[in-house]
């Protein structure tokens, strides 16, 4: 017995379902006031694009206007559709959540794909369905769109999440699904459906090795500690207005700081009130931070180019250089300790969150 869908439409599109069985005897099961998810279906197999058939119906379009009268409707082959989800079939199809590391879809002649929520980095919650993406294969026999369609599983790469891909190429490879004489009770009737040879995962977690140990460095002991580089710092030549070269000896003693330390509280909000410009908050040492760069920048680094940093940003309100990320960075990557790394910054006068020396 199979399901069959058919769209109808009484001033929008809807779907009726029918069970059918091997006499081609009919029967009821629901109509929807909407499009049901196997709408590709009917769209491989009749070439006619139900959505924006339903949306044209909705503004006042007639069938006969869009040239959807029964005589100018056929069929043409098979389609089968396999919903991608994180569901693991193996425990009673449990949904999986957590963060998609790999994803690569299938393709080619005959395989659409209705995308949801598949792509690499994305976070599969318990919160929402969990279809990552609807797979449509087309043939011009049955066989044909099955192997088609089990090819395309096998295209697939998901890491990360488990998912139901598994479980579909075996439903796709049973003797039963291949000769056609599915039943309705079928899936909770053949157990052997559910002995799932999973894909390894052998390659990301090469990758992933590889990626751990060139960003966090080797946790074997005796290969860790500074970085080997210990070269000179080049440090560039800072020129002013007129193209002379600053003396960067000496921290800048020009900035709105000095009008803070200088004429108090009082006179500092006074003079940004007055300002007519735009003041701006450099923030790309603190963000830096953040970023895979600053995993090798230690804190004599950042003091080597605090003088220049100064005169640089000589005009600038603030320069904030202190966050979060400065623990993690400090103690997880350059094994220092980020209260020296604060007191050092202090030190050379620049500033912490605060206002440009």
């Amino acid at each position: 017995m199979s399901k069959l869908r058919l769209t109808c439409t009484i001033g929008n599109a809807g779907t009726a379902e029918f069970l059918v069985d091997q006499q081609n005897r009919y029967y009821f099961i629901e109509i929807n006031p909407r499009i049901q998810v196997e709408h590709t279906i009917t769209e491989e197999i009749t070439g006619i694009d139900i959505v924006a058939a339903q949306i044209q119906i909705a503004a006042g379009a007639s069938l006969e206007q869009l040239g959807l009268t029964q005589d100018r409707i056929s069929t043409r082959g098979f389609a089968i559709q396999c919903r991608i989800t994180t569901e693991d079939a193996a425990k009673g199809f449990q949904p999986d959540t957590g963060k998609i590391e790999v994803y690569r879809s299938a393709g080619g002649n005959g395989v659409r794909l209705d995308g949801g929520n598949g792509f690499a980095g994305a976070i599969i919650t318990p919160h929402y369905d969990s279809m990552l993406v609807k797979c449509t294969c087309h043939g011009s026999t049955y066989e044909i769109a099955r192997r088609k369609m089990l090819r395309s599983l096998i295209e697939f790469r998901i890491r990360g999440v488990k998912t139901n891909i598994a479980f579909l190429a075996s439903l796709l490879t049973h003797q039963v699904f291949i000769s056609g004489n599915c039943w309705t009770t079928f899936i909770d009737d053949t157990p052997e459906l559910f002995a799932l040879m999973t894909s390894q995962n052998r390659a990301q977690k090469l990758l992933a090795y590889l990626g751990d140990v060139a960003v966090n460095g080797s946790s074997i002991k005796g290969q860790v500690g500074e970085p080997k580089f210990k070269g000179e710092i080049i440090m560039p030549v800072l020129r002013d207005a007129n193209g002379k070269a600053i003396d960067v000896s000496s921290p800048c003693q020009k900035g709105w700081r000095n009008i803070l330390l200088r004429e108090g509280p009082t006179a500092f909000a006074k003079a940004i009130r007055q300002n007519k410009g735009t003041l701006i908050m450099d923030t790309t040492w603190r963000d830096a931070h953040q970023s895979l760069l600053a995993t090798r920048v230690r804190t004599i680094d950042l003091i080597n180019i605090a003088k220049h940093t100064s005169h640089a940003y000589a005009n600038a309100y603030s320069l904030e250089c202190w966050g979060g990320a400065t623990f993690d960075v400090a103690m997880r990557f350059l094994y220092e300790d980020p209260w020296d790394r604060l007191v050092s910054f202090a030190t050379v006068h620049v500033c912490i969150r605060g206002f440009k020396c």
